[in-house]
C-alpha cells in the first residue's frame, strides 16, 4: 500500500528543501534526527523519488524535489492561513522566513529599513531577498515568493497590489567631476560627458535620450550595466554620468564619493509596488509584514 502524505510530512519536506540536511531540518522542526530520517523515508516512498541525494559532503535536492517545493510551500501557507484566519499573531514569537523578490536598486535602500523594522518587533523572522529573474507572477501563485517589490504593470484578479512609494531618477557623478560643480547641470552640459546606462535588458536608450533629443541634444552611452548599484559603483570610479533612484543616491552618495543632482527634464516617475497573492491576504503574519514594510518606508 503506498505511503500516505499528511501535513506533517509536507512540513518535513519543506524543512529538508530549505536546509538541505536531515540534521538541520530536525533542529528546525524540533524533532530527533532518527524521526526526521524516518519521515524522509516515508516521503521517498510516497513521492517515489529520493528527494535528497548525497553530493560531496552534503545533500542536494533532486529535480523533482525542486519542482515540487514551491507547491508544497504554497499548500503550507494556505493551511497556515486557514488555521490562523481571524486570529491575532504574536509578532514577538513569530518564527518564519519570508521570501521577497526585489531588484537591487530598490533593495539597496528598502532592505535596510525593512530588516531593521521587522527585527525590532520580530527577532525570529528572517527576510530572504531574492533577485529578479523575471517578472512572472507564477512565483507568487506557487508560493516560491511571499512578496514582489518593484515597478510592475501586472493586472490579474488573484494578485493584489499596493503603492509603496514613487521614485524619481537623478543624475550622479563622482564628487571631483567637473559636472559635479554645477548644482543643476543643463541638458547641454549632460550631453558633454560619457554616460553609463543601467538596464537589466541591456538597453542603452531611455527617457533621458528623448528629453535630450527634444532639446536638440544627445549623449554618448559608454557603458550599459544590469543594475543601478553597478552603475553607482562605476560612476564612483570614472568620469561617467549615471541615472539612479534618488533614494539610492541620497543614502550611499557620500560613502561612494558621488554627488547627485536633479535632471532638468520631466522624466517619468517610477511607481514602486508591493504585490502578493490573494491566498495570503488574510494571513495575520503576512498582513503584519506588509504593514511593517509600508510603515518603514513612510
Amino acid at each position: 500500500m503506498p505511503e500516505q502524505l499528511d501535513l506533517n510530512l509536507l512540513r518535513v519536506f519543506d524543512a529538508l528543501l530549505q536546509d538541505g540536511s536531515v540534521t538541520a531540518a530536525s533542529e528546525r522542526l524540533h524533532l530527533s534526527i532518527p524521526a526526521t530520517s524516518r519521515a524522509l523515508g516515508r516521503l521517498r516512498r510516497a513521492m517515489n523519488d529520493p528527494i535528497l541525494v548525497r553530493a560531496g559532503r552534503g545533500m542536494a535536492p533532486t529535480p523533482f524535489a525542486l519542482r515540487t517545493a514551491p507547491r508544497v510551500r504554497s499548500l503550507l501557507d494556505e493551511a497556515s492561513a486557514l488555521i490562523s484566519a481571524d486570529r491575532e499573531v504574536t509578532v514577538a514569537e513569530l518564527k518564519r522566513t519570508f521570501t521577497i523578490r526585489i531588484n537591487d536598486g530598490i533593495a539597496a535602500t528598502l532592505a535596510t529599513a525593512a530588516v531593521a523594522a521587522t527585527a525590532a518587533d520580530a527577532p525570529g523572522v528572517i527576510l530572504r531577498f531574492v533577485a529578479e529573474g523575471n517578472e512572472s507572477t507564477e512565483a507568487l501563485r506557487d508560493g516560491s515568493i511571499d512578496l514582489d517589490i518593484g515597478a510592475s504593470d501586472v493586472v490579474a484578479p488573484d494578485i493584489h497590489t499596493a503603492v509603496l512609494y514613487r521614485e524619481r531618477l537623478v543624475g550622479i557623478v563622482r564628487a571631483d567631476s567637473p559636472l559635479g560643480r554645477h548644482r543643476r547641470p543643463t541638458l547641454a552640459q549632460l550631453g558633454q560627458h560619457p554616460h553609463v546606462s543601467a538596464s537589466r535588458r541591456g538597453r542603452a536608450r531611455g527617457p533621458l535620450d528623448d528629453a535630450l533629443e527634444a532639446a536638440g541634444q544627445q549623449r554618448h552611452v559608454a557603458a550599459v550595466v544590469p543594475t543601478f548599484t553597478v552603475a553607482a559603483l562605476l560612476v564612483a570610479s570614472t568620469q561617467y554620468v549615471g541615472l539612479v533612484p534618488q533614494r539610492l543616491a541620497e543614502q550611499y552618495g557620500r560613502a561612494l564619493g558621488i554627488r547627485w543632482f536633479p535632471i532638468p527634464a520631466a522624466l517619468p516617475e517610477v511607481e514602486v509596488l508591493l504585490l502578493w497573492h490573494v491566498r495570503l491576504d488574510a494571513d495575520p503574519a503576512q498582513r503584519w509584514l506588509r504593514d511593517t514594510i509600508r510603515a518603514a518606508l513612510r
